[in-house]
């Protein structure tokens, strides 16, 4: 690819192209979320919400928030307070179909991953949905002990996680310390 790609956080001016890469995405498979339970996502924990961007156009996002492991978000509900937890749920990834198959999905994920251990989380968790497992798992998830989750993840969910490289750094375990850069107040590829 020989445009520019970047990564950065989630800003208030990137939410039209989040929602409609996501209702791409999602509605198909009657997962879509409503815009303000989406936002809530990235509201928990603007630190760990990101978008990409080929040259000028936002090609994707990924929005993960701290989750107590074996537990999902409820897409019908927004977020009403911030886990503290060592877990950290990647709720979203979605890339715009036309860009699909070229490493950018792969590029949030080792994103998300790296700021995952500078902040000391100790696992990524999500629910595959639409049959994106075989994606997880080639990137290093593994499905989990837990039930099925709940109504409203599709046919065939799957529970996964992985354990966060550690962290050299030395950086506070985000349930032993202040929160550093977060509020208190799904997966396509």
């Amino acid at each position: 690819m020989n445009a520019d790609v970047r990564v950065r956080r989630v800003s208030e001016g990137d939410w039209p192209g989040i929602i409609r890469l996501e209702s791409r995405a999602y509605a198909p498979l009657g997962l879509s979320e409503e815009p303000s339970v989406l936002r809530s996502r990235a509201q928990a924990s603007p630190s760990t919400c990101f978008v990409l961007h080929v040259g000028d156009r936002l090609a994707g996002y990924l929005l993960a928030l701290p989750y107590p492991a074996s537990a999902y978000p409820d897409l019908a509900r927004a977020e009403a307070v911030a886990h503290r937890s060592a877990n950290l749920h990647l709720h979203d990834l979605v890339v715009a179909e036309d860009l699909r198959g070229r490493g950018l999905g792969r590029r949030l994920l080792r994103h998300l991953t790296a700021v995952a251990a500078a902040s000391g989380f100790e696992e990524i968790s999500l629910v595959a949905v639409g049959g994106s497992d075989s994606f997880w798992s080639a990137n290093g998830f593994a499905a989990g002990g837990t039930a099925p989750p709940a109504e409203g993840y599709g046919a065939d969910p799957v529970y996964m996680s992985r354990p966060v490289p550690a962290d050299r750094t030395g950086a506070p375990h985000p349930a032993s310390g202040p929160l550093r850069g977060w509020s208190t107040q799904h997966e396509v590829v």
